[in-house]
């Protein structure tokens, strides 16, 4: 289970990446990686590609950072989503809370 975050120099475009499982165990770690973030307009991109599996907690954990994303005046993305996870995502109908690119 990992956790690996890429920001831009403008530090205004943080990609997150999840490999393995998306549960409660990487609630501090995924709360850190987007934390620090809090330039105005930042772009997060949560890349779900290597993701296999993801519990319900990880579904809260993406709805904190888009609160936290929305403070900054900033949006979240969710991109290629495993099949999978992208089963999960469209069963609790996230597509029509963020943006989801397959």
């Amino acid at each position: 289970m990992t956790v690996k975050k890429i920001t831009s120099d403008s530090g205004k475009d943080v990609t997150i990446s999840i490999e393995d499982r998306f549960d409660f165990s990487l609630h501090q770690l995924f709360r850190d990686s987007y934390a620090d973030s809090t330039a105005s307009g930042s772009k997060f991109t949560l890349d779900l590609s290597k993701t296999s599996y993801m519990d319900s907690s990880a579904l809260g954990m993406i709805l904190l950072l888009k609160d936290h994303a929305e403070k900054i005046s900033g949006s979240v993305t969710i991109s290629k989503p495993s099949e999978p996870v992208a089963k999960i995502l469209e069963i609790a109908q996230f597509n029509r809370l963020l943006k989801i690119e397959k």
